[in-house]
């Protein structure tokens, strides 16, 4: 796999380059803690929707209880 490229602009020019290992570690970083919060909202909404279908009720008749 290739390493990902960074864009560099300082006002006069663009350059752009592999990102170094510091900024790679970082890219890493940001992208896991996208994909587990990316997770973690699917999980929820599953679990959301698994408790309606237990009660045999649809989203918007749950928000008109709880609301």
């Amino acid at each position: 796999m290739a390493t990902p490229q960074i864009r560099i602009i300082d006002g006069e020019t663009i350059t752009d380059r592999d990102m170094n290992e510091k900024e790679l570690a970082a890219y890493k970083a940001v992208q896991d803690e996208a994909e587990t919060k990316a997770k973690a909202a699917i999980d929820k909404a599953v679990a959301r929707q698994a408790v309606l279908d237990r009660l045999g009720i649809t989203a918007d008749e749950a928000a008109l209880l709880l609301g």
